[in-house]
Parts: C-alpha cells; sequence; structure tokens
C-alpha cells in the first residue's frame, strides 16, 4: 500500500495480487493450498492481465512465489526483486532454506492448527515499528504448511531473467537472509541493498523500498 501508491505516483502500473487463502482471500484457506497455488497466483495474474516487462517483487515467503512464477512466465518478467526473502533454487523447499529452530516453531504452529494452520508470528518478532505492530498485526492470517514443505520444481526458464535485486532489512537478524544477501552480493546477476530497519521493509521504511524499485523499473 505504502510503497504501490508511491510507485503509482510516479506513472506505474503496479499490481498487488493477495494470493489465495490469505488476508482478504483468507475465507478460501484450506488444507490443499500450497506454494503451487500461489505461483499459479501470480503467474495466472502477469498472463491473464498481458503484462510484459514485468519488475516481479517477492518479500519474505513471497522469494519462494516469484522463482515459481517467473519460471512459467520468464518471457514477460524484466527484473526480479527479492525483499528479504528466500532465494530458492530447484528443489528446495522453505523448510529446506530456514534455520531449524524456525522450523520446530513452524511444525509446533501447524500441530496446534490442526495439522496445517500456522498462526501469523507476532509483527514484534519481526522487529516492525512500535507504531504499526498492532495495525500489521491485524492484517495477518494464518499460512497453511505447503507453503513451507512443498519443493519448488522450476524448468530452468527463470535463470533466463538476468537483472535481480535483493534488498536485505539490516536490523533483523535472520541467518536465511543474511545467506541469501551474501550470495546476491557474489552473484553478478543482482544488485544489493541494505536498509536498516525491521523485516518487513515495505511497512517501515516505504520511501526507500519505492526509490530502489524505481531504480528497476
Amino acid at each position: 500500500m505504502r510503497v504501490a501508491e508511491r510507485l503509482r505516483a510516479a506513472g506505474h502500473t503496479v499490481f498487488s495480487p493477495t494470493l489465495t487463502g490469505l488476508s482478504d482471500r483468507s475465507h478460501l484457506l484450506a488444507p490443499n493450498i500450497s506454494l503451487q497455488t500461489h505461483i499459479k497466483d501470480v503467474a495466472n495474474l502477469i498472463s491473464w492481465e498481458e503484462l510484459t516487462d514485468v519488475v516481479l517483487v517477492g518479500h519474505s515467503y513471497g522469494g519462494m512465489v516469484i522463482t515459481g512464477a517467473a519460471d512459467r512466465v520468464a518471457d514477460r518478467i524484466r527484473t526480479l526483486v527479492f525483499v528479504d526473502a528466500f532465494t530458492p533454487r530447484h528443489g528446495q523447499a522453505a523448510f529446506d532454506l530456514r534455520a531449524p529452530e524456525a522450523n520446530a516453531l513452524t511444525l509446533q504452529k501447524a500441530k496446534a492448527g490442526g495439522g496445517w494452520r500456522i498462526a501469523p508470528t507476532p509483527a514484534e518478532a519481526f522487529m516492525v515499528n512500535l507504531a504499526d505492530r498492532a495495525w500489521v498485526d491485524a492484517k495477518c492470517t494464518d499460512l497453511p504448511i505447503g507453503c513451507f514443505s512443498e519443493k519448488l520444481h522450476l524448468s530452468g526458464a527463470v535463470d533466463r531473467i538476468a537483472d535481480r535485486v535483493y534488498v536485505r532489512a539490516g536490523a533483523y537478524p535472520n541467518p536465511t537472509f543474511d545467506k541469501a544477501l551474501a550470495d546476491a552480493r557474489a552473484d553478478s546477476r543482482f544488485r544489493a541493498h541494505v536498509v536498516d530497519c525491521g523485516h518487513d521493509i515495505m511497512v517501515d521504511e516505504p520511501a526507500e523500498l519505492a526509490r530502489i524499485l524505481l531504480e528497476s523499473a
């Protein structure tokens, strides 16, 4: 919202789709929703809207989604932007990329949620600024475990997308995203940025994130 309005004010067309089962589509939440469901959400939007020259942005788990979606519609994507996000490879699930203690907590939540529903992580844990924590918590909904457990299957088409950006939240300690940043810095396809804020960069520093995205547009 805060980032999108800045991009639109700069003259860009912006889509911010809600993934199936989340937020205003939380009434569709079901055990069979998985990473593939969300990949289809994004890939279908791009195809049906006949979008080209797309700057595709994903935050956190969204890195799994944009990688899979871009693999399906690679010819329509110009730039991939990972915002404090997973940068997966073929055959990896989010569980494969996260720290063991993070996975253990997720599995504990799933057990309490009928074996598949994962309650949201409080904004405080993501070091969201104090003024926005209650608002962020009110917007978050349960996530199905398939989003973490399903492995990503890629054809290799996504590898043709040579323009990539990684944006790391510098004030949020996380070994998975630290590694993703290090990998990005070692990869000539990436431009890497560090923003001094919590994990939800689009909430804490929307102007700076918008500036980075406008550089890629």
